[in-house]
């Protein structure tokens, strides 16, 4: 799928709604395009939207009406499931099994054979610093450790579409960087990224584009040097501030 200027979309999302049984409604009749190859930072306070809008996306949320596609394909399809990964904010692995097992059954959800399985978890491990950790389980890791772990999680699929929930909430600042890094990495090597953050100079200083999202909607978009002209502001924390004030009653 292309969007209005021609440019591939990764992600297309058109009217999403969506509410709860006890009346809030966490997605408002949502539009967002994500171009192939960006690195697209989505800003908003907690209650915005940013978790419904990607449950939806990774079939973990059913939306009321609206559509999503990845790459062309339906969201509920295999196909479509088998092109995103997920690094959630929650450290929500296995802890019964060791840390290869974690990502070697993971890849098995998508069809991958053991023997793929296997050698892809050890690059995963490679590529987070996770090789000696391999067979203890998630308990044993610290907390960064176990972050580096749901992030190896989210890679060995391959996805084309990387979606990263607040991947640095609670790291240090080496870590943090290393976050930074492996991320643009990815990002140079054509993987599209959807960065969600409350660290408002990660999404500044990471994302081509960023989104603000507000009560369900996308309040608006562009490049963070665009958005502070259009706004007069100096700085992304007084963007966030003036753009996504709340809305007198």
């Amino acid at each position: 799928m292309r969007d209005h200027d021609g440019v591939p979309t990764a992600l297309e999302v058109r009217g999403l709604r969506k509410s709860y049984g006890d009346g809030f409604t966490a997605l408002d009749d949502l539009d967002l395009s994500i171009p192939a190859g960006s690195l697209f930072g989505l800003l908003g306070p907690n209650g915005a939207g940013k978790t419904t809008l990607i449950g939806s996306v990774c079939n973990l949320v059913r939306p009321d009406a609206g559509s999503i596609q990845v790459f062309g394909h339906a969201a509920d399809t295999r196909e479509a499931r088998a092109l995103v990964g997920l690094a959630e904010q929650d450290i929500n692995v296995d802890r019964f099994l060791s840390v290869r097992q974690v990502l070697v059954y993971h890849a098995g959800y998508f069809g991958v054979g053991r023997r793929e399985a296997v050698r892809r978890a050890d690059e995963a491990l490679e590529l987070l610093g996770l090789t000696a950790k391999a067979k203890v389980t998630a308990p044993e890791l610290s907390g960064g450790m176990q972050r580096r772990l749901v992030l190896a999680r989210a890679l060995v699929n391959r996805p084309r579409l990387l979606i990263l929930d607040e991947p640095t909430a609670g790291v240090d600042v080496d870590l943090r960087a290393e976050i930074w890094r492996l991320v643009r990495t990815l990002n140079d090597a054509g993987t599209t990224i959807l960065l969600t953050t409350h660290y408002l100079e990660e999404a500044e200083a990471l994302c081509d584009e960023i989104a603000l999202i507000r009560a369900g909607q996308i309040v608006d978009r562009g490049t963070a040097v665009a958005l502070r002209a259009q706004y007069a502001v100096g700085s992304i924390a007084d963007l966030y501030q003036r753009a996504l004030a709340p809305v007198a009653s």
